[in-house]
């Protein structure tokens, strides 16, 4: 045993063992040591498992393929805003620009979810859930960098409470946290929720972002035609130099992330593949129906829509939440395929909403126990015939 782990011991056997007094705090004291060592307890009894792997290393890999994006997205928030004030920032005052309007967002959800958590392990005498680290930095990604921080705060505090610990907390919860979060802050208070629609991070300047410029091309014109009038091309939208979520913006970003998480074996290649057959099938299919008087939208080749609005961000980060998706392999594959689908379903037929990624994931997280009990149901017929 090290020193650390030593003294960590005999700090827990005087202050916050049972009977001592600081006893109700103990769940804050654990979170704490396991996060900084390698937790020392043993099962005394039949199974055992030995694994480098828990839930704390696994959440450290999501944030770790989160990196990307959050750099990403300083980057751009500051070279956006020097678009708007029409000066050449260099590439360290972009990042610093970006910086300083991401990070008290950052700081704000980390700071009041990480309450919320560690208030309700008090209560509950129970572990702190690591999926808080997930839940906080996804959740502010996905807003925009003009957002007032009460509201993030707001947004934070709902996703954690009535998205996750009224279920039970972590592994419990039906729904993503950090979705359920950002719809409530999307519904609650739309017109700071400017990243969907518009770019606000100089006060006076506004730009629609290519997701809303096609949603309000006029019908029978072609969508990519207005995007690039509009002044984005194919490569710009892809690396994610355009206004929107702080995160959310760069296709190559959530890319380098999805190496990541595939290398680690993290999340589900089952359902992010199944979002992609999904999205193509979807739009191809709407494609067929494209005629003089049809929304322009119509007219938008898949490889547009995956690049554009949050759909790369979700269907890496959200949609494989192992809670709040399918758990069966068949499962996960129906599970994507209905949240591809249904992005470019909400798109087409709902304009004046665009972006549907949130939408989607939200409603195929109600239906993923549905889908993997109607599995379950089908392997027991198939191998009760058999035998």
């Amino acid at each position: 045993m090290s020193l650390f782990a030593k003294i960590s011991k005999e700090i827990e056997e005087k202050y916050f063992s049972k009977g001592k007094p600081l006893e109700k705090m103990f769940p804050l004291f654990d979170a704490l040591d396991t996060f900084l060592l390698t937790p020392g307890k043993t099962t005394k009894q039949a199974p055992h498992v030995r694994d480098a792997v828990d839930i704390k290393r696994v959440m450290i890999f999501v944030v770790l393929a989160l990196t990307p994006c959050i750099l990403m997205g300083m980057y751009n928030v500051g070279y956006q805003m020097s678009v708007a004030e029409g000066l050449e920032y260099s590439v360290l005052a972009c990042f610093g620009a970006g910086a300083l309007k991401v990070l008290p967002i950052i700081i704000v959800t980390y700071a009041v979810g990480g309450l919320w958590e560690g208030l309700f392990a008090i209560v509950r005498n129970h572990e702190i859930n690591e999926g808080f680290l997930v839940t906080g930095i996804l959740f502010a990604l996905t807003l925009p960098p003009t957002i007032p921080l009460w509201q993030v705060a707001v947004g934070i505090s709902f996703g954690v409470v009535i998205g996750k610990e009224i279920f039970g907390g972590t592994g419990y919860n039906v729904l993503n946290p950090a979705l359920t979060a950002r719809a409530f802050v999307f519904f609650a208070y739309p017109a700071q929720m400017s990243g969907d629609a518009v770019w606000a991070a100089v006060d006076g300047f506004s730009k629609a972002t290519p997701l809303a410029v096609a949603a309000i091309a006029e019908r029978g014109t072609d969508a990519v035609e207005a995007i690039q009038n509009a002044g984005y091309t194919f490569q710009d939208v892809f690396l994610g130099f355009i206004p929107g979520s702080i995160g959310e913006t760069s296709a190559l970003a959530c890319l380098l992330g999805l190496a990541f998480l595939l290398i680690t074996r993290v999340a589900s290649w089952r359902v992010m593949a199944g979002c992609v057959i999904g999205l193509v099938a979807m739009s191809l299919f709407f494609g067929l129906f494209k005629g003089e008087n049809s929304l322009a939208f119509f007219s938008l080749p898949p490889q547009w829509h995956l690049i554009m609005g949050g759909f790369a961000f979700g269907a890496v980060f959200m949609a494989t939440d192992p809670v709040s998706s399918s758990a069966t392999d068949a499962g996960r594959w129906i599970y994507g395929i209905l949240i591809g689908a249904l992005v470019v379903l909400i798109r087409m037929v709902n304009p004046a909403y665009p972006e549907g990624v949130m939408l989607a994931i939200l409603f195929m997280n109600v239906f993923a126990p549905t889908i993997d009990h109607f599995v379950v149901q089908a392997q027991i017929k198939r191998r009760s015939a058999r035998g």
